[in-house]
């Protein structure tokens, strides 16, 4: 997925969503535009302009296009007696892609994406290639034994000693294990899928 000039789009949704734009350079300037905007009142965001900036964000965070996103959220919603928006966090977050990212395999989304659909990637010992494949509790996702020496993942051994992994992933060297169900820690999230659940419910 392209997503064009990530600190653009990173303002323009108000939120650091893209690892790029995570630093304190990227705060400061956001703090300096805010105090540039004097003399008009900023026009109110109607509710579904509100919940498409969050859906939005979350496109963007995890390099989705709208059928794919979509397709989540669809999902979601026909799953009876459960919670959609914590379904569709769980859902996301279960993809391989996302997973090596988590586990520090690499150090941004569009990397991870890569490393899979390259075939760096294994899932219980097997090579798979699809960035969407959804892990399970038990399932584990390594670095390709015949992978490990290639330049991309230089110097990973030495920096995989300070990652730490969410809690429902369990990191060991190049191998990490699902060991629970994605949850979103409190005050984590930039973005609100309870918002995009509403959004695909008009």
């Amino acid at each position: 997925m392209k997503t064009g000039p990530k600190y653009k789009i990173a303002r323009r949704l108000g939120a650091s969503i893209f690892e790029k734009t995570q630093t304190q350079k990227f705060a400061l300037s956001e703090s300096r535009k805010g105090r540039r905007r004097t003399g008009k009142r900023p026009r109110a965001l109607s509710e579904y302009g509100r919940q498409l900036i969050e859906k939005q964000k979350v496109r963007y965070t995890y390099l989705l296009r709208e059928g794919q996103f979509s397709r989540y959220v669809n999902k979601a919603l026909s799953s009876q007696g459960s919670n959609n928006a914590e379904l569709l966090y769980k859902m996301l977050e279960s993809r391989l892609d996302n997973a090596v990212y988590r586990l520090g395999f690499a150090n941004t989304r569009g990397l991870a994406r890569q490393l899979v659909s390259h075939g760096h990637m294994t899932v219980n010992g097997r090579k798979v290639t699809i960035p969407s494949y959804r892990l399970s509790k038990g399932d584990k996702a390594a670095v390709r034994m015949e992978s490990r020496n290639k330049s991309v993942f230089s110097g990973l051994a030495e920096r995989l000693k300070d990652h730490n992994p969410p809690a429902w992933l369990r990191l060991d060297g190049f191998q990490g294990e699902v060991v629970g169900e994605p949850k979103a820690e409190a005050g984590e999230l930039q973005f609100d899928l309870t918002s995009v659940i509403e959004y695909y419910s008009r």
